[in-house]
């Protein structure tokens, strides 16, 4: 039997390859930015490793708004940390 081709995403603090399930979404939609844990919802997303550590570099680097190109609130960064 074949087996399945496990997705891989790549961390935007960390830059290592993944399973897509061991990584938590990012989404810029029209509405502005969320969270998204199906890992289906439309619009521009960006992974980061489910790691307290990751989210804390991801809010001081800035580097979701960045690769969003819009402006993440902390309030996002406070629902990331209630995840974990």
């Amino acid at each position: 039997m074949k087996q399945r081709k496990i997705p891989m995403r790549m961390c935007i603090v960390t830059r290592e390859s993944c399973p897509k399930s061991e990584l938590i979404r990012i989404v810029k939609t029209e509405d502005g930015v969320i969270i998204d844990p199906s890992g289906k919802v439309n619009g521009h997303g960006a992974y980061l490793k489910k790691d307290l550590e990751v989210f804390e570099k991801a809010e001081k680097s800035k580097v979701l708004n960045k690769v969003l190109d819009t402006e993440v609130s902390h309030e996002v960064f406070e629902e990331l940390k209630k995840i974990i």
